[in-house]
């Protein structure tokens, strides 16, 4: 079984074509679902009074939910506009609400998970939920530039305390006060993460171990519509392949780089979680072995 913790979100999205006012969103919303079409997938994560009972029922069919609490309050929010070529995202607005006083706990029934996955979220939580599991394999966690520039350096010792780390790479330099990305991923190879995976939106991503640096292109698409869950997509895939196989062995990681890839291929094809929802195994598998044709010379 594979854990994730994070962000289950009422998001507000402004695309040039359409805005789209509190859809499901979060980054553990994307992240578990996307696992879960490899691996059984156990959510923590907290709602607001105000979650709706539709959101509820899509989480439900994909994950087991023991971990999701329900506080009195609102849900976490967040509020971002995409420019015309939809590479460039601005936050308008963040609101913890009731995420911000959030203490989470491992069910008993998680805390055997060989894989956790720690969505963007607090640093200082991630570190301490962490703890919380008996066994844990692999470990992987990502962050944002709120984090960045509010908790700094709890983002550093949050990478310390996780095998590894999945970022974009805006904010690999925003952390590590660098230009260059390989700079960036040995700066965190340095505060402690064995592997770094950073991610470079419609030109794929890199995975860096020990002395080995694996590109990865991203699959080729000529209609994108909405990125927002891209980045999660593709590291709730990865983690999630990684728990279906039980291994971390370098091969079975640069494969799972290649699903989270093929996921967040799927995830941006259409509006928020719809490219997900709609997916199958089959199609995923389809996707894949087309990725390796085109990739193959």
């Amino acid at each position: 079984m594979l854990t994730v913790f994070g962000s289950t979100a009422l998001d507000t999205i402004r695309l040039p074509t359409k805005i789209f006012k509190d859809v499901l969103g979060g980054a553990a919303t994307f992240a578990g679902i996307s696992a879960s079409f490899f691996v059984d997938t156990g959510l923590i994560a907290v709602v607001g009074s105000d979650f709706p009972t539709k959101y509820r029922k899509i989480l439900q069919k994909h994950l087991d939910l023991a971990g999701l609490v329900t506080k009195k309050g609102k849900t976490f929010r967040y509020d971002g506009s995409y420019d015309k070529t939809l590479s460039k995202r601005t936050t308008n607005k963040t609101e913890l609400n009731v995420l911000g006083s959030f203490k989470p706990t491992v069910p008993d029934g998680y805390k055997k998970s060989e894989f956790v996955y720690l969505a963007n979220n607090d640093p200082d939580q991630n570190s301490s939920l962490i703890k919380e599991f008996d066994n844990v394999k692999f470990s992987m966690c990502d962050t944002i530039e709120y984090w960045i520039a509010t908790k700094r350096q709890s983002v550093i010792k949050m990478i310390k305390s996780v095998d590894g780390i999945v970022i974009n790479d805006e904010e690999a330099k925003l952390l590590t006060k660098e230009h260059n990305l390989i700079k960036c991923a040995k700066k965190m190879k340095e505060w402690g993460a064995k592997y770094v995976i950073i991610k470079k939106g419609e030109h794929g991503s890199l995975l860096f171990f020990e002395d080995v640096i694996f590109p990865s292109v991203a699959f080729s698409l000529e209609d994108i519509v909405d990125p927002t869950g891209a980045g999660d997509s593709f590291a709730g895939a990865m983690i999630g392949y990684l728990a279906s196989k039980r291994s971390t062995s370098l091969s079975e990681i640069k494969k799972a780089v290649v699903y989270g890839n093929v996921l967040g291929s799927f995830a941006v094809e259409k509006y928020g979680l719809d490219g997900l929802l709609g997916l199958s195994k089959s199609k995923i598998e389809s996707r894949a072995h087309k990725y390796q044709k085109m990739i193959n010379f």
